[in-house]
């Protein structure tokens, strides 16, 4: 069973940065897709990066793309969301989910129903 354990979550003023990680544990077979998902109150979750692990491609939706990056660690059991030029529209909580498939498209990529295992997210708020 994997195990996600996201952190790095806190309050920021607009325009500031802040790194999350997810630390991921408890598999037998790395995942092959990583992602960060978000979910406002009120709104529907919106998957925002997301990254193939083997060979580390990536995809973002386009409402953070140029200002946020996803990455894993060396030792690929760590997934990074460094968010830069934060918006008060990015206060959300955000979910960390791992999917034993490669993904093969952007919508797949950026798809909860792809992704088997999730974490138990880290809130983010952005102060105008």
């Amino acid at each position: 069973q994997v195990q996600l354990v996201e952190s790095g979550g806190g309050s920021v003023q607009a325009g500031g940065s802040l790194r999350l990680s997810c630390a991921a544990s408890g598999y037998t077979q790395r995942p092959a897709s990583m992602g960060w998902f978000r979910q406002a109150p009120g709104k529907a979750r919106e998957g925002i990066a997301s990254i193939r692990t083997n060979v580390g491609s990536t995809r973002y939706a386009d409402s953070v793309k140029g200002r946020f990056t996803i990455s894993q660690g060396n030792d690929k059991n760590t997934v990074y969301l460094q968010m830069n030029s934060l918006k008060p529209e990015d206060t959300a909580m955000y979910y960390c989910a791992a999917g034993s498939l490669l993904w093969l498209t952007p919508i797949q990529a950026l798809d909860g129903s792809f992704y088997n295992f999730w974490g138990q997210g880290t809130r983010v708020t952005v102060s105008s």
